[in-house]
């Protein structure tokens, strides 16, 4: 087995010093200005790559990012697994309870919030994909990944935007809550299909992996969610609190995760579902929440967010009429969608409009989306950066117009 060598160690404890450092600082600053951790996350990556340091100062940026491969190799391991442990808090934060308490409320704004960005997602596309960057992969591919990407909402964002707002407890904020939910169980399964078209990592046929793909998700939703309801209560009267669901969840989620991996369909979907499950138990409580939240959202967190900055040039792929017509697409598409089914829900105009910015924003889960496509070789770059661009607008912009859309007070329910 080869071992990392004494330049490679510190080398790869540079790197991660910089990099939680300048994360810390930045998101200090975005919080400042009543903008999400992320936002100066990923300024502070920008500012690490190529795209400032890079350019600017060339050298310290090779000695730090570029001189060791070995060392990128190990910082990659850590940004994996940050990943999978940022899918893993998402689906904490998804209550089914919630769901069904909304019915078909949340039933109808979340499909209409799915099916309307998702169709503008891939018409736009499949007929102008040469403008869209693909250039000689699979066009019907493309296309669905790019309807995905502008179909799915930013939970852990909706719940910080309403929070802000002291609309987590209205029957709209509520609403918005469940149809995410919702939108992000129905948006990341849809996504893995995707993935199990292009065979990525996987011996399986496609049939075998959709269908396994399904019964997996019914069984974590159903049985799973059962299993881990009933055992519980056993492991925090056993073992040590909190250390022993906390180690017992990390272990279960990598187990998830590489069973979804194995299956070709990313680590992300078995660690957001394993994540559901786990939320979902009333024995898991808020303060176990909470220490698993921290841990992963001042830590990892940072490491993947950075880490985004450091891929690409952010200047030289930037292009101004590709990020125009993601952002148009985006907005149009949730707006609408959202709004429509929240009209049909009962509510006015303004509280439709209201609906849909908050299901506007995208932030974390579209960037994650984003990365695996260009890992995966389905996007570029140009347009890997209009997708990071869309979801920093539409997370920064959320709450504001929200506020400019609910200009009465909401009564409570």
């Amino acid at each position: 087995m080869e071992n990392l060598s004494h330049q490679d160690v510190v080398n790869l404890f540079l790197q991660l010093a910089a990099m939680l450092l300048l994360a810390r600082v930045f998101a200090e600053i975005a919080q400042r200005f009543k903008q999400p951790a992320v936002v100066g996350e990923l300024l502070a990556g920008i500012l690490l790559g190529p795209t400032i340091l890079g350019t600017f100062y060339p050298d310290l940026h090779q000695y730090l990012f570029m001189s060791n491969p070995s060392a990128n190799l190990a910082l990659d391991g850590f940004v994996q697994i940050a990943v999978v442990l940022l899918l893993f808090i998402a689906g904490l934060e998804v209550e089914l309870h919630l769901v069904w308490s909304q019915g078909k409320s949340a039933l109808s704004i979340s499909l209409l919030g799915l099916i309307v960005p998702f169709a503008l997602g891939f018409v736009f596309p499949y007929y102008f994909s040469e403008f869209f960057g693909l250039a000689d992969g699979d066009r019907l591919l493309f296309s669905l990944f790019m309807g995905t990407a502008m179909s799915i909402t930013a939970l852990p964002v909706v719940v910080r935007i309403l929070m802000d707002l002291d609309l987590f407890k209205t029957k709209m904020g509520m609403l918005i809550v469940a149809s995410a939910m919702v939108n992000d169980i129905i948006g990341w399964l849809i996504f893995s299909v995707i993935l199990s078209f292009m065979g990525k990592g996987s011996n399986l046929s496609l049939f075998q992996t959709i269908g396994i793909t399904l019964a997996f998700t019914f069984f974590m939703l159903t049985l799973g969610k059962i299993i881990i309801n009933k055992v519980l209560p056993w492991i925090n009267k056993k073992l040590a609190w909190p250390g022993g669901v906390l180690s017992l969840s990390m272990a279960f989620c990598f187990l998830a995760a590489a069973f979804t991996e194995w299956l070709g369909i990313h680590a992300i979907f078995g660690a957001f579902l394993l994540g559901v499950a786990l939320g979902d138990s009333e024995h898991m409580s808020e303060r176990a929440k909470e220490i698993v939240h921290q841990f992963i959202n001042n830590i990892f967190a940072p490491l993947f967010f950075v880490s985004i900055g450091l891929k690409i040039n952010f200047f030289t792929n930037f292009e101004v009429m590709l990020t125009l017509a993601v952002l148009a697409i985006s907005f149009a598409g949730k707006i609408v969608g959202s709004g429509f089914g929240a009209s049909k829900g009962g509510f006015n105009l303004r509280e439709s409009l209201a609906v849909g910015f908050g299901m506007n924003a995208r932030g974390a889960m579209e960037i994650i989306l984003g990365l695996i496509a260009l890992e995966n070789g389905l996007i570029d770059e140009k347009l890997f950066v209009a997708l990071v661009i869309m979801a920093i607008v539409t997370s920064m912009s959320s709450g504001p117009l929200m506020k400019w859309a609910l200009r009465t007070d909401i009564k409570e329910t």
